[in-house]
């Protein structure tokens, strides 16, 4: 055979293996979007990878190329909305600025991506107290915010724009009220408005971590007075 021969061969069988790869792909995405339309209608207890995979208009042995059992698409489906939630959460989270307006911030993009995805925390929330698997899952994607939102209230401590308490029961108790809330507006339909739900967690977080001089809570924006008031407790280069 030819060196061109070879060559061409190479290159129709790199051709069939990313055509086989991008069908692959397309077929895990489809199982896994198809999975969170279901949540968004019934619970996860009565889903079987039978009526998965038939809605999804694939056989059901070819969910097990995919996916070990229908946890492992509850794991998947929980992280990639938990990616999504500090995506949306980093400013507050990882950022230095005015704290009030990175937190309002952050909140919005919570929110946004919670509406769109409150399927996905009603499951398995609901599912945890009578699944051990799901139960640990919920269990470990609370404690990572809790995790995250007590080195940041720490930080803010050791700067003095966060008075002194202890900031893992509060971060606990906040996360806890989020999840409930965005349960409970976004988990279903009709969905809640999304700005009613951003204007209550707004008010909670900033009252309960920012209750400095001049700080409209119900807002989030700090007055004039406070802006340089709070400025000033703030280090020199944020």
């Amino acid at each position: 055979m030819s060196d061109s021969s070879k060559s061409a061969k190479r290159r129709l069988k790199t051709a069939e293996d990313l055509s086989s790869l991008r069908k692959s792909a397309l077929t895990r995405t489809a199982i896994l979007d198809t999975a969170f339309r279901y949540l968004e209608k019934r619970p996860f207890r009565d889903l079987t990878i039978g009526l998965l995979m038939a809605q999804a208009g694939a056989s059901r042995p070819a969910f097990y190329q995919y996916f070990v059992d229908l946890h492992e698409v509850m794991e998947i489906l929980l992280a990639e909305l938990q990616e999504e939630v500090v995506a949306a959460t980093s400013p507050w989270l990882a950022q230095k600025g005015d704290p009030v307006k990175l937190l309002k911030q952050g909140l919005r993009g919570l929110v946004d991506v919670c509406e769109e995805r409150g399927a996905i925390l009603r499951a398995v929330s609901d599912a945890a107290p009578s699944d051990e698997r799901l139960e640990k899952m919920w269990e470990d994607f609370l404690r990572s915010f809790d995790d995250a939102v007590t080195a940041r209230i720490q930080q803010d401590q050791a700067i003095g724009i966060i008075p002194p308490f202890d900031a893992r029961p509060v971060a606990h108790a906040l996360n806890r009220m989020d999840a409930a809330v965005l349960i409970a507006r976004f988990g279903q339909t009709p969905k809640a408005p999304k700005e009613e739900v951003l204007s209550a967690l707004t008010h909670c977080w900033v009252s309960a971590l920012y209750p400095l001089p001049g700080y409209d809570a119900a807002s989030g924006e700090p007055s004039a007075k406070a802006s340089s008031e709070n400025t000033e407790r703030l280090p020199p280069d944020t």
